[in-house]
């Protein structure tokens, strides 16, 4: 009984594992091309448009990054900012709609 409670918790870590896997998987970072053609198309937002709107968020914050990325047939703007404060956050931005999707601490 014991072996099979060990193989049954096991299962259970492989699928948490994989599942993962899997999310990782599933986020595609998009090239400057790409990010163009998908803005010329009206896709997706003008960046500098997102970007304004993260930095009214955080007055006085820094630019560290900007990033398009896929996720699940969403595209999605990962920002980081610093703040005045010396705090780096992190915001999800979905190009296509500008609603914020995420803002955490990093």
């Amino acid at each position: 009984m014991k072996v099979f409670l060990f193989n049954r918790c096991t299962g259970s870590r492989m699928a948490l594992v994989l599942l993962a896997f899997c999310s990782v998987v599933m986020a595609r970072d998009l090239d400057q091309d790409e990010a163009l053609r998908l803005r010329q198309q009206g896709v997706i937002l003008p960046l500098e448009q997102l970007l304004q709107q993260a930095m009214d968020r955080y007055p006085g914050a820094k630019l560290l990054e900007a990033e398009l990325e896929e996720k699940h047939d969403v595209y999605i703007y990962e920002v980081e900012l610093l703040t005045p404060e010396g705090v780096v956050r992190e915001l999800d931005i979905d190009a296509t709609t500008g609603r914020l999707l995420k803002d955490k601490e990093d």
